[in-house]
């Protein structure tokens, strides 16, 4: 039975059809994670305020990923592409969330270390 529900499953594999990331998405999403990044370690450096560099850098990969697709609107034979300003604020999401992770981490650390000395 087992065997049989495998086979079934591979020959209905190739009957799906899988959504494709275009080049110019993937280009977005880039573009908006080297925004937030560079953000984020400004503010960050600046006021030593992981919250305030989270939201300025995701709101700033947004403000970017939105500017452009008004600029692109205004081009004869181009309109608002939703996809592209999704893709460019998911990408500062994932930058701005992946270095929230690991920035001050250090801090913590040296103090359990002198801790745990004594």
């Amino acid at each position: 039975m087992k065997a049989f529900v495998i086979i079934l499953a591979v020959l209905f594999t190739g009957l799906c059809k899988a959504q494709t990331i275009s080049g110019d998405d993937k280009l977005h999403f880039g573009a908006g994670a080297l925004i937030s990044a560079t953000t984020y370690t400004i503010i960050y450096t600046t006021t030593k305020n992981k919250k305030k560099a989270f939201w300025y850098s995701l709101g700033t990969s947004a403000l970017a990923g939105l500017a452009k697709e008004v600029y692109d609107s205004g081009k004869e034979n181009n309109k608002f592409d939703t996809g592209e300003l999704a893709a460019t604020t998911l990408g500062g999401l994932t930058a701005s969330a992946t270095i929230s992770l690991f920035v001050g981490k250090n801090k913590n650390k040296k103090a359990q270390n002198v801790a745990l000395v004594n």
